[in-house]
């Protein structure tokens, strides 16, 4: 023991995880992760593309949009790489140093997606509750101001986590439940008391995503309270239309980081088949689904993807 622990961290590395005791099967199930990343990349990839070429879309609610497809890019790019890395060559590997850096943007892209949602509620809330004052309110420049305050928080409160675990040295089985590195859980793996780094870690997620999505709840509240006192059956359920693409996004994103939150936190006992599960719907499905779901969803957008086809 004494061996393993003086072992320098900088030459230590971690074991990421994939499905256990499905190691006959990896290359088979590469092939549908390989799929998702694809499908991922082009479907986020085309809604940019559209949003920028196109002067009709440079509107509020398809600049946040472009906001979601970017962060939906970063989150399948930073990854899915390693974990196709482990279902197709069984490089389980990763040194600290490339861990700590995963976790930080990981981290980062997370916060600001749950930004981003909570910016997307804020434009249906003034759509909906007061839509004359709809284009003074969300200007490009005042659009633009919000979204970097959000991406200098999720940046500035996950900056501190690579230092955190560089403090400590690693003499546990170094062997990670994910295929992919998370603080609260790569904190666990160390040998030294992690109070510091399990208050850091909780306060950052009570006070940026936390917040988040008692916003965008409230947000919800005061725009069923409006659209419930629209006198028109008609009108109220085109409001309601509205926020439909918005809440599947909520749910595919709060959902499984909720999961994720309390079975870290406090699930020592929990099934790793459902942390491996919810551990992929947190970063595979919703770049997937919510290029899909926005374009299907909004009719401008729709219609510019398929007169684009069609020609």
């Amino acid at each position: 023991m004494s061996a393993v622990n003086d072992t320098n961290f900088t030459s230590a590395v971690f074991l990421l995880t994939g499905i256990p005791g499905q190691e006959d099967v990896y290359l088979w199930i590469s092939i549908p992760i390989c799929l998702m990343y694809v499908i991922s990349i082009v479907g986020n990839s085309v809604i940019l593309f559209f949003i920028k070429t196109d002067p009709s879309l440079h509107e509020p609610m398809y600049i946040f949009l472009s906001m979601l497809a970017v962060t939906d890019l970063g989150l399948s790019i930073t990854t899915i790489p390693t974990i196709l890395g482990i279902y197709l060559f069984n490089s389980r590997e990763i040194s600290l140093n490339a861990c700590f850096a995963q976790l930080f943007f990981i981290h980062s892209l997370a916060k600001f997606e749950s930004s981003v949602l909570l910016l997307m509620a804020f434009d249906r809330f003034i759509a909906i509750c007061n839509p004359l004052r709809y284009a003074s309110i969300l200007t490009p420049p005042r659009i633009a101001k919000m979204g970097l305050v959000f991406v200098l928080r999720g940046a500035a409160t996950s900056f501190p986590f690579p230092f955190l675990l560089k403090r400590f040295r690693y003499c546990r089985d170094n062997v990670l439940s994910h295929s992919y590195c998370l603080h609260q859980e790569v904190m666990k793996m160390a040998c030294s008391d992690i109070t510091v780094n399990s208050i850091y870690g909780l306060s950052t997620s009570l006070l940026t995503m936390g917040l988040d999505s008692l916003l965008i709840f409230l947000s919800y509240v005061m725009i069923f309270k409006t659209v419930l006192s629209i006198a028109s059956h008609e009108e109220c359920l085109r409001a309601l239309n509205t926020c439909v693409s918005h809440l599947c996004a909520v749910l595919l994103f709060y959902t499984p980081d909720i999961g994720l939150v309390v079975i870290h936190r406090f699930g020592n006992s929990s099934s790793h088949l459902l942390q491996m599960v919810l551990g992929y719907f947190y970063l595979l499905v919703p770049p997937l689904i919510n290029p899909i779901v926005y374009s299907v969803k909004s009719k401008h957008l729709r219609e510019r993807i398929i007169r684009a086809f069609v020609k």
